[in-house]
């Protein structure tokens, strides 16, 4: 047997260190649980950042994958292939909108999303060419390309890798009245998360959502939601925007749409908006291909039953209300979220999230810190209500471990 720690060491020796995983070493995983190379299980409540929202290794979409395997993975989008049209209207009617735009990855969703916004500006608004400019968020997680990280304002993605891509205004999150001053006559977009997820899972004010749309249809300027994390059943709606019945110009898909089996990526809007694509403009050799597209289509499938959007609302209500019960006896400052999407934000004399992180680990449960003193906990939709209450009593028992040393 190779152990966890021949495995990690090899690991660290030989790859960039671009990640700092916690010291654990999957093997196999089977619905909200793992399992390491030395067979202990952990239940997950990280979910690929969402990427796993139906599970590891999903019957209905691993069937999809091992049927596709079979028959067809990749034909170029020279070619059409019979899963394509299937993905395409059924993403749309997911959406409510006329056309879906592919690519792989959550980043490269983001960045179809930038150039669009910018073409529609040209062609559509009328702004001079290159001068559109499109309004982003504090403390915002897009992706890590360099266009991306060009308005990121975490130090660590953006310092050290300009020069920087133009074009970008920088409000804080929750704000509608900075987005409302910040707008001017070269402004195509408006680019935003509903919820927050790398900056501690952050949910905005109130009718934040509402006011966006009202300025962005006021304006004309387009509403971009990135729901590549908050999307797909994560909060207990098909999307984060729903709970305030928000539908923005351009949605920005990825992750779960993968159903955790491979990258799918996409945007999906109306003709007025995605028209103004022409051939050669944009593209991804792999972006809509038939191994992806196939389960796409289970996953497209599993939400338009509204199980699990129904499921991740009920559930959320159990995990929310264990861990409110654990705010303000010292140890647990605050905690935010929707769903079963949750950060939780530890007190700095109890220790860093990552040492919590670690602690969990211990116990048997996988979470991951962000912004030094937060974990963010994200089981799989199909984790059990007895998961849960488990989860949250190893959070405790991890707490008050690291108070007593």
């Amino acid at each position: 047997m190779i152990t966890s720690a021949e495995l990690i060491e090899v690991s660290e020796r030989r790859s960039a260190h671009n990640y700092h995983p916690l010291p654990v070493v999957i093997r196999e995983a089977e619905g909200a649980w793992v399992t390491d190379v030395e067979g202990k299980r952990y239940l997950d409540c990280l979910s690929g950042y969402s990427s796993l929202n139906f599970g590891h290794r999903h019957p209905k979409i691993i069937e999809a994958a091992r049927e596709q395997l079979d028959r067809l993975t990749l034909t170029s989008r020279a070619f059409y292939h019979d899963q394509f049209a299937q993905f395409c209207a059924g993403l749309g009617d997911l959406t409510g909108k006329d056309m879906i735009l592919p690519m792989n990855t959550g980043a490269e969703a983001v960045e179809t999303a930038i150039k669009v916004a910018r073409k529609w500006g040209y062609d559509v608004k009328g702004v001079e060419p290159g001068k559109a400019n499109i309004i982003v968020m504090e403390n915002n997680f897009h992706g890590r390309t360099t266009t991306i990280i060009s308005f990121s304002t975490d130090p660590e993605a953006h310092d050290g890798f300009g020069p920087y891509t133009p074009g970008f205004k920088i409000v804080p999150y929750g704000s509608a009245d900075a987005v409302r001053q910040a707008i001017d006559p070269e402004t195509v977009a408006v680019l935003v998360e509903p919820i927050q997820g790398e900056a501690g899972v952050l949910v905005p004010p109130d009718g934040y959502l509402t006011e966006l749309r009202e300025i962005c249809s006021a304006e004309g300027v387009l509403l971009i939601a990135d729901e590549i994390q908050s999307g797909l059943g994560r909060t207990g709606h098909t999307f984060a925007c729903d709970h305030e019945g928000v539908v923005p110009d351009i949605y920005v898909l990825g992750k779960a749409l993968g159903g955790g089996v491979v990258p799918v990526s996409a945007i999906a809007a109306d003709r007025d908006v995605l028209g103004v694509i022409h051939p050669g403009q944009h593209g991804s050799t792999f972006g809509g291909n038939p191994l992806a597209c196939a389960v796409a289509n289970a996953v497209i499938e599993i939400l338009n039953t509204g199980e699990f959007q129904a499921r991740a609302a009920k559930l959320g209500e159990v995990l929310h209300g264990r861990l409110r019960e654990l705010v303000g006896h010292g140890s647990i400052v605050e905690v935010r979220g929707r769903g079963l999407w949750a950060g939780v934000d530890i007190h700095p004399d109890v220790g860093t999230g990552r040492e919590v992180s670690k602690a969990l680990l211990k116990r048997g449960v996988l979470a991951k810190d962000t912004h030094g003193s937060t974990i963010r906990l994200a089981p799989p939709i199909v984790v059990t209500e007895d998961d849960l209450h488990w989860a949250v009593d190893q959070l405790v028992d991890a707490v008050y471990e690291l108070q007593s040393r």
